[in-house]
């Protein structure tokens, strides 16, 4: 699609700095920016390829000062990178969608299909599946009996999504995804064999959540594992039985969360994080990259390390940590020195 200067400016409420007839093609980064294109400038460290780069245009923040003068033209925004997704999501929406159920897939009778869903080859709806309107389920996708899925949720290809499970509207669920499989609940018999526990609950997701690709969400043992409104999950994550997740949490790609653990609101957990089965985790609390949790965290925390602390203990810790060969060296001087003294008063 084609898009101007002054159309651009128009959409976002920009203000246009060189040619309002500067016509773009395309997206690109702003250190790869070719003709035809829009980038845009957010981290200031990228700052010195606004003056290098070919690309049409470029959106910045309105306070930004320029240095010399430049060869692209600038859409000045309050915000220069959620204007870009703004215009990313426009060009997504502008895209054309697929619609109508595929002949091969296989549908029971007693499931109900709202309006204008698409549904794609070699998917499966058990029985009394309820597809909500504007629904897009790509192919090779299962849905157990009762999973229900709301308005406008896009589920990519390869996803299973087992009994009773419930998915609210204008989801993304991305290839690779369980949802529903049996929570990890084995019970020690005489010997070295495990009972396995039934798990008879069911995985609920509110509305506007995001499950990256290849994510695991287990069923409760009773009652539900819940994704809370407007969390976002990233790539490859363990969620465990009977975990809670809270509104408009991130979880980022390899985290692991053991049952029973709720998680509040607003909380940030980033990589590779690890968070042990029955404890509580606050509201606003921000987990820092290969941390684990042990225990209870309250409101607004900031933690880093395993076991996980206050951030700021955590790097003096980590200051001191990097410091041990000198403090060291210094420990077996001393040493050294109190044996010299020790032999010069034995010699008095």
């Amino acid at each position: 699609m084609e898009f101007t200067a002054r159309a651009i400016a128009d959409f976002l409420k920009g203000d246009i700095q060189g040619d309002p007839d500067a016509v773009v093609y395309n997206v690109s980064k702003i250190e790869e920016g070719i003709p035809g294109t829009l980038a845009f400038l957010a981290n200031p460290k990228y700052a010195k390829y606004l003056y290098t780069t070919e690309a049409s245009i470029v959106l910045v923040n309105k306070d930004f000062t320029l240095e010399k003068e430049v060869n692209t033209t600038l859409i000045r925004v309050e915000n220069a990178y959620e204007s870009f997704a703004s215009l990313l999501h426009l060009y997504e929406q502008s895209k054309p969608k697929k619609s109508g159920v595929s002949a091969k897939a296989h549908i029971s009778e007693s499931v109900a299909v709202g309006d204008n869903a698409y549904i794609g080859e070699f998917t499966v709806l058990e029985d009394n599946v309820t597809v909500g309107n504007n629904v897009r389920i790509f192919p090779n996708v299962y849905l157990g009996t009762n999973v229900t899925v709301g308005d406008n949720t896009l589920i990519y290809p390869g996803v299973k999504i087992y009994e009773e499970c419930k998915i609210g509207s204008n989801c993304i669920i991305h290839a690779g995804v369980v949802i529903g499989s049996d929570g990890f609940g084995f019970a020690p018999q005489e010997g070295s064999d495990y009972k396995k526990i039934p798990q008879i609950g069911n995985v609920v997701i509110e509305d506007g959540v995001e499950i990256g690709s290849n994510c695991s969400v287990d069923r409760a043992t009773m009652g539900s594992t819940i994704i809370r409104k407007g969390a976002k999950i990233d790539n490859l994550v363990q969620i465990a039985h009977n975990v809670e997740i809270g509104e408009n949490t991130v979880v980022v790609a390899q985290v692991g969360i053991a049952g029973s653990t709720k998680i509040g609101r607003d909380c940030m957990l980033a990589g590779q994080v690890g968070i042990v089965g029955h404890i509580n985790i606050g509201n606003g609390v921000k987990v820092a990259a290969q941390s684990g949790i042990s225990s209870n965290v309250p409101d607004n925390k900031i933690l880093l390390g395993s076991p996980a602390t206050d951030i700021a203990h955590a790097r003096k810790s980590i200051a001191v940590y990097r410091n041990l060969p000198q403090l060291r060296n210094k420990v077996i001087d001393l040493e050294k020195e109190i044996a010299s003294l020790k032999e010069k008063i034995n010699g008095q």
